[in-house]
């Protein structure tokens, strides 16, 4: 049976997850771990709202909160005397067993199975028959009832009967009665047979004991587990909390009666339903799939809300793979951390995982979530096993820092005695920036205060590796600016593949000049004020290198594990210190070899140095000018590989696989020997590689990639030889889409995940690596393909259109009842960064799909010249010269819509975030208001002399080589700006990346002409993200009402705006903003 039940859980999230979208994610956590639970007294078949949920209580220790959350959820229990629906799992000589969901019923041969049915050993496989036609064999589908229950934890059992015709009684009956009702109306005609028969059904439940027992927990009487008799009769409270009683039995008169109103009733509501539908203002709820390439909408369902976008209720579930090679090596292994396993830290077999088998089949890590270590209580937050599988470095108490960064407290975890002991035991509570274990699984390095230790693992004793590390000087961990723009991460420490070495960056920022941030509300560092000066900001002081100005010194170190000792390499006509970055490390195999990328500081130069560790000489191998190629740039990559020899295998010589140039696009060239300057192509074309190499299985010489061949807003995985030969696609018969791809550690399996553009799927598959066949489906998103059904979708338009020349991508969303004969206004959303890319076929509902589909406006996205994946001519052309053609191009797309039939050219906007809200300030500056008439910036750019160095010079050069460039790509011109009807800009008081510099600059040259068409508006200690205080949703409650207000034309009459001498308070309405098709 199925009641209605409020229920309690307690959720615990970790800190990553704090944020705007928390109730998104104890919601997402609830579902995961509840939906299809069982209790062992009943199972929750459906959660239908999470109505409460406390405030966080913050756990001792890890840094995770508990939220304890009641909801609503349909579960389901049975009881005995019910019939039921099953599988038969199993066939014995004594019975056989039955699943029926989360019940598992034996049905036995004792006085439970009809005498006719007999068991046949003989048969293959075995099973219970009559002789005749009915067969009981694993995998029959069969009905049985309910003769006895037995309850446990996780699990319900029952004992089943086949003697008892309990369902076609049953049926028999029901059918009986129904049929009944329908004779004393034989005269009326089917619809009101019908009803009648519905109403014969609604009185019918009324008495059903089953149904009063749903019913009294829908009234919120307590329902308990243990009532066998769900009907049976008790005081109740009705919904106000009077105390009641069960009613009695209805005497005939007034059963008649009561028949005849009930009849009526239904009969009244037909009629009214017809009624209403023959009007035509009933439109059935849409039931067509998410198509995003359907040119039309069908049906009609409900709107899009903005609590939905930001909640994330439209997002797609994605399932995290954690691939790792097994310590021989092997193939196919997965780490899964608290996957719902009763273990914590489990590694199996991909290819067992789902047998069932005992535990032999996979490694269990930690069996639990927690463990003491002395006298503390250690949650982990994030763990990292060792390459034997004995060890696992564990982090507790994480603080985040910057964008990548943060520090926690670091623990050994003993697998054998599944005990764990602090990483430094001298110093358990000292806060470390980054821990990384040795390949050999004997050793960790540490960062703590910026310098560098190591302890090895069959000893307690922490080694001091340097010691002169401080707030300027950065060992093993980028600062600031290399952290954000190079490794987009937390570490600059590399451990050799032997363990005998260790290579690190020394970073010294004391030359770089600081930039302060400023904390009206909050206090970041945790830190209690003086006293006098609680009442004053908190000043965080980041040493950041704005374009131009002086960059950190980063040099290259190695440690050698055996002698202690710290040692550089030289390099032949390197970079000087001022100009040179260094932006990957890559050991080579076990050669005691390195790979060294580097790039002069207007990334334009590319060297590549071959360092030899034991030698201590290093050389530059390789050498890539640009500038003098295409007049571009090189972009920050870590996706060089090292390939070792193996003659046997047909790789004669150590090489490397690394992105290159070729014809103006993006490939991928295997060099070998490593001091080879000549590459064997293996991809060419005009398209270019997005995520290469993916993979290398060196056992077959095959090298797996993601690619734009067939489209450059689709990606596809492809795998080619070694020898740049056989090239095929992993996923056969990929329909036109975006394809994502993780592979195992030896390239046999991969995860493959489609993101677009329809409701994203996962599955776990087999490649050409292996012989083996297997594939398994790990999500499909159904819930969401359910949810977003039940709406009204944009339609996407995607096209290309012609600038100058050059082909542009755009995509254009529709309102879903998108009608050409109307006036429609329209929205440009777009980022327009160097090598980004907005229009592509992933699947995405977001603020522009809100604004699409609910408020009616058509949303338009190009990418211009200077993004990604349409080759490096138009990529690069913007160099220098930031800005220009990113505006030039939303211009010209802005004229084209402004002469289709179905625009209103008097209300075109344009908006963006970041490098998006400095190019909608460019574009209205360019334009002047002839095109665009409204624009909205958040978080912009005004001056790329404000930005950081590496960035901004990557496209730029220095301010010093290229003042003109500067001075023409910042917003200067507010006369300009004065032509359009209106802009807004927002931007966060603590953002550390766009600093608000940026918009305070802006707002003083508006102020000094006098300007005055602008809103703006700042949020207190919010960063780039416009988070802190609940101002996410604020940007975009500003942003959408913002818009509404301005294709309402409220905009044009404030600037027209007419004082009047006197107003009547009582003719004074308040009107409600409507919106204009």
């Amino acid at each position: 049976m199925f009641f209605l039940k409020e229920l309690e859980k307690t959720i615990q999230l970790h800190p990553s997850y704090f944020g705007p979208l928390i109730r998104q994610h104890i919601h997402r956590e609830l579902l995961q771990k509840e939906e299809g639970s069982s209790t062992g007294k009943y199972t929750i078949v459906c959660i239908l709202d999470s109505f409460d949920i406390s405030d966080g209580k913050v756990m001792p220790g890890s840094g995770s909160a508990e939220y304890v959350v009641h909801y609503k959820a349909v579960v389901w229990r049975p009881y005995k005397g019910e019939v039921m629906d099953g599988i038969v799992t199993s066939v014995l000589r004594t019975g056989f067993f039955v699943d029926c969901g989360s019940l598992q019923a034996f049905v036995g041969r004792r006085q439970m199975i009809p005498a006719e049915i007999k068991f046949d050993a003989n048969a293959t496989p075995p099973q219970w028959t009559d002789d005749g036609e009915q067969v009981i064999e694993k995998g029959t589908n069969i009905r049985i009832k309910i003769k006895g229950l037995r309850s446990e934890v996780d699990k319900m059992y029952a004992v089943g009967t086949m003697k008892e015709r309990a369902l076609q009684e049953e049926e028999a009956e029901l059918l009986a009665k129904h049929e009944r009702s329908a004779r004393t109306s034989e005269d009326e005609s089917e619809g009101s047979v019908s009803s009648i028969s519905t109403t014969s059904l609604v009185l019918e439940h009324i008495n059903n004991p089953a149904i009063a027992g749903a019913t009294r927990s829908i009234r919120g009487e307590k329902y308990t587990d243990d009532d066998d008799d769900a009907g049976r009769s008790r005081e109740q409270f009705d919904i106000e909390g009077v105390r009641y009683h069960t009613a009695t039995g209805v005497d005939k008169k007034a059963r008649r009666w009561l028949w005849i109103i009930g009849t009526a009733c239904v009969a009244g509501w037909t009629l009214a339903l017809v009624i209403f539908l023959m009007k035509g203002t009933y439109k059935p709820v849409s039931s067509r799939p998410h198509d995003p390439l359907a040119s039309s909408t069908k049906g009609s369902g409900k709107k899009i809300t903005m609590d939905e976008i930001l909640s994330g209720q439209f997002y797609a579930q994605h399932q995290s793979v954690e691939w790792i090679a097994g310590p021989a090596g092997e193939d196919g292994l997965l780490l899964e951390k608290d996957s719902g396993n009763k273990e914590y830290l489990v590694v199996e077999d991909i290819r067992t995982k789902d047998e069932m088998k005992t535990s032999k089949a996979k490694t269990i890590l930690m069996k639990e979530k927690s463990f003491t270590a002395g006298a503390s209580a250690v949650y982990p937050v994030d763990v990292w096993p060792s390459k034997d599988f004995k060890k696992v470095l564990v982090m507790s108490d994480y603080q985040k820092n910057w964008r990548h960064s943060g520090t926690g407290k670091y623990w050994i975890f003993d697998v054998a005695t599944q005990t764990g002991e602090p990483l430094d035991p001298q110093n358990p509570d000292s806060v470390i920036q980054l821990a990384s274990l040795s390949p050999q699984s004997d050793a960790v390095v540490f960062t703590r205060d910026n310098n560098m230790f190591l302890r090895k693992l069959d000893s307690k004793e922490v080694i001091q590796i340097t010691k002169d590390g401080g707030s300027e000087l950065f060992y093993g961990v980028p600062d600031w600016v290399y952290e954000e723009e190079v490794f987009q991460g937390n570490s600059a420490t590399w451990w050799s593949e032997d363990g005998k070495y260790i290579a690190f960056l020394r970073t010294d920022e004391s030359m770089v000049p600081t930039y302060p941030v400023q904390y009206f509300v909050s206090r970041p560092s945790g830190a209690k004020p003086k006293a006098g000066e609680e009442n004053y900001p908190e000043v965080r002081d980041i040493k950041y290198p704005k374009a131009g100005a002086p960059n950190p010194i980063v040099s290259l170190q190695f440690y050698d594990v055996e002698k202690g000792e710290v040692f550089s390499v030289n390099i032949e006509d390197d970079f000087k210190d001022e100009d040179r970055l260094i932006t990957e490390i890559v050991w080579a195999g076990k050669t005691k070899q390195v790979l060294v990328r580097e790039t002069n500081r207007e990334s334009d130069t590319l060297k590549l140095v071959l360092m030899n560790v034991e030698q201590r000489t290093g050389k530059t191998i390789r050498t890539e000018n640009v500038a003098e190629l295409d007049g571009g740039w090189f972009e920050v990559s870590q996706k060089t590989t090292f390939v070792p020899a193996d003659p046997a295998n047909g790789r004669e010589h150590d090489g490397y696989i690394d992105t290159i140039i070729h014809e103006g696009y993006d490939h991928i060239g295997y060099f070998t020997p490593l001091d080879s300057d000549k590459p064997v192509l293996l991809t060419q074309g005009q398209w270019e590689v997005a995520d290469a190499p993916s993979r290398v299985d060196l056992k077959n010489n095959i090298v797996y990639y993601i690619s734009t061949e067939k489209s450059s807003i689709e990606r596809h995985v492809y795998s080619v030889y070694l020898n740049g030969t056989g090239k095929s696609e992993v996923v056969e018969n990929s329909g036109s889409g975006f394809y994502d791809a993780s592979f195992s550690a030896g390239g046999s399996y991969a995860l493959i995940t489609y993101r677009g553009p329809g409701i994203p799927w996962q599955r776990i598959m087999s490649t050409k690596s292996t012989n083996e066949k297997y594939q398994k489906v790990i999500e499909e998103n159904k819930a969401l393909d359910r949810f977003v059904r039940q709406h009204e979708m944009p339609i996407l338009n995607y096209q290309t259109i012609d600038v100058d020349g050059f082909t542009l991508n755009v995509l254009e969303r529709r309102p879903p009842h998108f009608d050409a004969k109307k006036k429609y206004p329209v929205l440009f959303y777009q980022y327009s960064g160097p090598g980004s890319q907005e229009v592509s076929k992933r699947y995405r509902v977001d603020f522009q799909s809100y604004i699409a589909a609910s408020l009616g406006y058509i949303v338009v996205t190009v990418d211009g010249r200077g993004t990604g994946f349409l080759g490096r001519k138009l990529r690069c052309i913007t160099r220098g010269n930031i800005g220009y053609y990113e505006a030039h191009d939303q211009i010209a797309a802005a004229k084209i819509w402004a002469s289709k039939k179905y625009v209103d050219a008097d209300r075109i906007a344009i908006w963006g975030w970041s490098y998006g809200g400095f190019t909608t300030l460019k574009t209205l500056e360019q334009d002047g208001g002839e095109t665009f008439k409204y624009g909205m910036a958040v978080a912009p750019v005004t001056d790329w002399r404000f930005y950081d160095s590496i960035y901004t010079e990557r496209y730029m050069h220095t301010p010093q080589n290229n003042p003109a460039g500067y001075e023409n790509s910042t917003i200067s011109d507010v006369r300009s700006l004065a032509k359009n009807v209106r802009f807004l800009v927002m931007h966060g008081i603590a953002d550390d990346n766009v600093h608000m510099q940026n918009t305070l600059t802006l707002l003083d040259r508006l102020d000094l002409a006098g300007i005055e068409n602008y809103d703006v508006h700042v949020f207190p200690d919010s960063d780039h993200g416009i988070y802190f205080h609940n101002a996410n949703r604020i940007v975009y409650d500003k942003l959408r009402w913002w818009l509404v207000n301005a294709f309402n034309g409220e905009w044009s009459r404030i600037a027209k705006a007419n004082p009047k001498a006197q107003i009547d308070a009582k003719s004074v309405e308040r009107k409600s903003v409507v919106l204009r098709a």
